[in-house]
């Protein structure tokens, strides 16, 4: 890993020296839009369906896989260092490996509030690891929240159409 903070989008608060990001996308209600909305998180089939390029050494999130989201000519390699499948929470974090243009923690996770809606989450700590991510600033920062925004519309569309 390339940052000391493992597992703090999961656990908080969110470290100080990182540019923070919290999105929330509301999916629907229902059993059956949270169970398919985590499943498609734990398979990495909303981040496929984002158009990334995703290699993964396995077919599901669990803490120890690795991962390398490519992004047009972006090459990102992480590793998945927690997840989670509760009741109300579905999801798993990762963090950056050398390689990746930044560094830091990014968690993706369906939950269930007391009313039974369906809510998308992404919770991310994160600076430039090198030249080229200092050079984009606020442009990296806008990709991030249009990633994150990106995969609460392809979630909903995953979690409520059932394919």
């Amino acid at each position: 890993m390339t940052y000391p903070q493992i597992g703090l989008t999961r656990t908080g608060p969110l470290p100080d020296g990182y540019r923070h990001l919290r999105h929330r996308t509301r999916l629907g209600s229902g059993e059956r839009v949270f169970s398919t909305a985590g499943e498609a998180v734990l398979t990495f089939r909303m981040h496929r369906a984002t158009g990334a390029t995703i290699r993964t050494d396995a077919r599901r999130a669990a803490p120890g896989v690795r991962l390398t989201i490519g992004l047009g000519p972006v090459s990102a390699p992480c590793e998945v260092v927690w997840t989670t499948q509760e009741d109300d929470k579905i999801g798993f974090g990762y963090g950056t490996l050398p390689g990746h243009p930044a560094t830091g923690e990014e968690a993706f996770v369906v939950e269930r509030d007391e009313r039974g809606g369906v809510w998308f989450a992404v919770t991310a700590f994160s600076r430039p690891a090198g030249a080229l991510m200092r050079l984009a600033g606020p442009f990296a920062v806008l990709a991030q929240r249009a990633y994150a925004f990106r995969c609460g519309q392809v979630l909903r569309r995953l979690g409520t159409v059932g394919r």
